[in-house]
């Protein structure tokens, strides 16, 4: 229903993680959706010694409304060229089907193909605990989002690259609809202070005082509910 909305009212084709993810949050779990079915996996996401930094570049997302729409059609574009019904058919190999083909759409989908890789990945490196590989994965992912899918900016960028410069921190991504908004960092709890203070100082001189980031700290939760205000 709240995804209709947004395609009907808000005339945004958008997708469904941020509407799957506020219903079915849980605490302490990272959420793995199958886009296919929408079926999801609950994945352990223990933080005890870590905490995910949100860093707000304070852009707003002036250009979201209209790139969003255009890079779902290059991806069924992409996707109709290498004569596939979905993304979770493709290989990296099925990009070869688009070397002929206009260049933006080999790049939307090798995102594409490589990000859904990624998230495997990063949901196995979080069973394992492995955080390291997670970090990695994150900047994987940036790095993607930033060269092929072309959805990040300039402020956000230097979020990024000053998360990665700052002490204790794993990995560093922009997170949202891109154009702006937030990066989202994981950091070693002991060095978020150090980490919002590098980062901010950076940011800062980078952008020439434009705008000012803002930090919050996130961490996984329950989804919407109904609560007993008496236990309040």
């Amino acid at each position: 229903i709240c995804q209709k909305a947004e395609h009907t009212f808000a005339n945004m084709p958008c997708g469904i993680m941020d509407q799957l993810i506020s219903v079915a949050g849980q605490k302490d779990r990272a959420l793995l959706i199958d886009c296919r079915n929408l079926s999801v996996q609950q994945i352990p996401f223990e933080t005890s010694d870590l905490a995910v930094l949100i860093c707000n570049s304070n852009v707003k997302h002036e250009l979201s409304s209209s790139e969003y729409p255009l890079r779902r059609k290059q991806c069924k574009q992409a996707l109709e060229l290498m004569g596939l019904e979905s993304y979770h058919e493709a290989i990296e190999e099925s990009l070869d089907a688009l070397k002929g083909a206009d260049e933006v759409l080999l790049k939307r989908a090798r995102h594409v193909i490589t990000e859904i890789k990624r998230t495997t990945a990063a949901a196995e490196a979080l069973k394992a605990g492995d955080f390291e590989q997670m970090g990695k994965l994150m900047v994987e992912s940036h790095r993607s989002l930033q060269e092929d899918f072309e959805v990040s900016c300039h402020e956000v960028d230097i979020l990024v690259e000053a998360a990665l410069a700052a002490p204790g921190v794993l990995g560093s991504r922009m997170t949202g609809g891109g154009f702006g908004g937030c990066a989202v960092t994981l950091v070693q709890k002991e060095s978020v202070e150090d980490a919002v203070k590098m980062i901010d100082t950076i940011y800062s001189r980078k952008v020439g005082g434009k705008y000012r980031a803002r930090f919050f700290l996130a961490e996984p939760a329950e989804g919407a509910r109904v609560l007993n205000m008496r236990e309040y």
